[in-house]
């Protein structure tokens, strides 16, 4: 696969490498802040190899490439436009635009995204772990490592592999949330050892602590507890680290800055920390979490149903990505939690999109939207929902409806059986390694419920509005290498395939007389209507029958496609632009159902006419090829 040239195509599609402000990626998706978003050519963006869907969100527009993909294509786009994945006075000026609550999403989904693969990976591992030594599991009263004595160092190898990440979270959240904050990076992480110091007292092993240790500092009793497993604190430590690095940059003298600074930095943060900022942040994250879980068990299976029927459109938003900080709050402290509840409910909502994109598969007829369908649903079976979702279920909206009744109905029953998730990984089918095992019937019950009735419901509602879906697309020819034209000066290029004549052998009399102006008639032999023109959308007709442009030279040029189509009430057309657009030749206009226009027993004939009174040569006599040169300007 060449990386080079798929990123090299984006850059081009988002309007070059000027246009682009700043990139960077997360689990699935190239995010690109852009100068002018105006100038992205969405229809050749969405054909571009690899791509499986873009959508603009939060004043970024989101390339979807999958996971894996993303990161090797984004590395291509960094090197060819010079940017770097990070740019200071970027963040700077993006965490002071767009509303607070949006503004702090991204914060959050900032810091965490980069440390997921550790938090996964620390997860997977405790879920292996809990095999190897749950009791009962496979065999009544005894676990896997009481069958198998040898295996016992093994287990006890993994759980130190487990364990770390999240030991030692205040360390990882530390360096990502101070270079988020505009900080020193390394001072964060320094920070977050500090709170995890093995001078302090464990924070695991506070509630069985017959002593608290404690400093006294000129007669003040400050206790040294551990932050192992927190999130609150360190998130709050950072900021202030790095508002405190910052100010201390700007009035100390140069020759002095490189020592004084992380030196005053450390230090002033560090009494903060075990003063004042820790202790009440840890027990607002506490409560944070205990409030939570109480909230989830309470209300049971309403609980899980509205939380599952919310989940994907939180998603859309990007506000899932908030859940990280208190899903890892939960998981931290599963001993008296019990784990996390979001993790199962993004199971549910994300076995319920595959489950619906896969009944659009066998349902549909058409050829381009099974190949879509196959790679996407299959994706989010296994945890990547963002191919499935902008793909596939939200372009189509009732796939989208049944999937979200599906995530209701499967997380009513994980909420009333109160299953758990003691480690976080791929939120779909494999997630079941990262349930408590006792949980893990309950969880394949849930995931069949939530599938099985995402199918049903998006097999009943195609049959009841997605009849184009169920058509066969032969019928309904698409002509994907069409690109854009550099068109040339007093050129106008051919909007379809097929049977070119003058206007003035039109079937339509009124044509025919040229009293809506001269110009050519094309029988048409494939669906795609593209733009013959660069210039502007005049008007497209309420029966999306007809479209009227202008020219960069002032040309104004009606199509009107089909005669007598009027009548159809727009049904054989795909309109993909709007009045006061502006295209470019070769961009599609329209897509048309050919096969529609005969059944209706009318001609497909399409006049294109220049109404405006500019002449021209004809530069084609019977065949015409889509975005050949068909009129010369005089």
């Amino acid at each position: 696969m060449d990386y080079s040239t798929i990123a090299s195509q984006v850059i081009q599609y988002v309007g070059g490498r000027d246009n682009i402000v700043s990139a960077m990626h997360c689990a699935t998706r190239l995010r690109l802040k852009l100068k002018d978003y105006q100038k992205v050519d969405e229809n050749a963006l969405s054909d571009v190899d690899q791509v499986k869907g873009v959508f603009l969100a939060n004043d970024q527009y989101q390339v979807i490439f999958g996971s894996g993909t993303v990161n090797l294509v984004t590395d291509e786009v960094l090197k060819q436009t010079g940017l770097s994945s990070t740019d200071a006075k970027t963040e700077e000026k993006d965490a002071k635009e767009g509303n607070p609550l949006m503004r702090a999403v991204k914060v959050l989904s900032d810091i965490f995204v980069p440390i997921i693969p550790a938090i996964v990976a620390g997860g997977l591992l405790m879920g292996l772990n809990n095999v190897l030594t749950a009791q009962g599991l496979f065999v009544s009263g005894k676990s896997v490592i009481d069958l198998f004595p040898a295996m016992a160092g093994i287990a006890t190898f993994i759980n130190m592999c487990a364990a770390a990440p999240f030991t030692f979270l205040p360390v990882l959240i530390g360096f990502s949330a101070t270079r988020k904050f505009g900080g020193n990076p390394y001072l964060g992480a320094a920070m977050g050892m500090i709170m995890v110091h093995p001078d302090l007292l464990n924070a695991y092993s506070l509630a069985s602590a017959e002593t608290i240790p404690a400093w006294n500092w000129f007669g003040l009793s400050v206790e040294a507890i551990g932050y192992q497993g927190t999130v609150l604190p360190v998130l709050a430590v950072s900021w202030i680290l790095a508002n405190i690095e910052k100010r201390l940059h700007k009035v100390t003298p140069s020759w002095l800055d490189n020592l004084s600074t992380p030196l005053l930095s450390i230090l002033i943060t560090a009494a903060l920390t075990f003063l004042f900022v820790g202790p009440i942040l840890r027990q607002a994250g506490d409560l944070l979490a205990f409030g939570l879980s109480w909230l989830y068990s309470t209300l049971g299976f309403l609980g899980g149903a509205i939380f599952g029927l919310l989940y994907a459109p939180i998603t859309i938003t990007g506000m899932h990505h908030s859940f990280s900080a208190i899903e890892t709050q939960l998981i931290a402290a599963s001993e008296t939690t019990g784990g996390s509840f979001i993790f199962p409910i993004a199971s549910m909502n994300n076995v319920a999109q595959g489950a619906a994109v896969l009944a659009v598969l066998f349902m549909t007829k058409n050829e381009k939207l099974k190949s879509l369908c196959t790679a996407s649903g299959i994706s989010a079976l296994l945890g990547i929902t963002e191919p499935a979702m902008f793909g596939v279920t939200l372009k189509l909206k009732y796939p989208f409806y049944a999937a979200i009744i599906g995530s209701a109905a499967g997380s009513a029953w994980i909420a009333g059986t109160k299953t758990l998730a003691l480690a976080m990984g791929a939120a779909g089918l494999p997630g079941i390694i990262s349930i408590a095992p006792q949980s893990w019937m309950n969880f394949a019950i849930g995931l069949v419920i939530s599938m099985a009735t995402s199918i049903v419901m998006t097999v009943i509602l195609m049959k009841k509005f997605g009849q184009e879906e169920l058509k066969d697309s032969k019928n309904v020819k698409v002509k994907e290498e069409i690109k854009l034209i550099d068109a040339q000066p007093n050129v106008v290029y051919a909007p379809l395939s097929g049977t070119i004549r003058p206007v003035g052998e039109c079937s339509d009399p009124m044509f025919a007389s040229k009293a809506m102006g001269d110009g050519v008639v094309i029988t048409p032999e494939e669906g795609t209507l593209v733009s013959p023109v660069s210039g502007k959308v005049m008007m497209v007709f309420p029966t999306k029958h007809a479209i009227g442009l202008q020219g960069g030279n002032g040309e104004e040029i009606l199509i009107h496609v089909g005669l007598d189509t009027v009548s159809l009430d727009g049904v054989p057309f795909d309109v993909k632009v709007k009045d006061g657009d502006l295209i470019r030749a070769g961009q599609v206009l329209m897509q048309i159902d050919l096969d529609a226009i005969r059944k209706a027993g009318l001609s497909t004939e399409t006049p294109v006419v220049i109404t405006n009174g500019k002449t021209f040569e004809s530069m084609h006599d019977q065949e015409v090829k889509c975005c050949d040169q068909m009129l010369r300007l005089a």
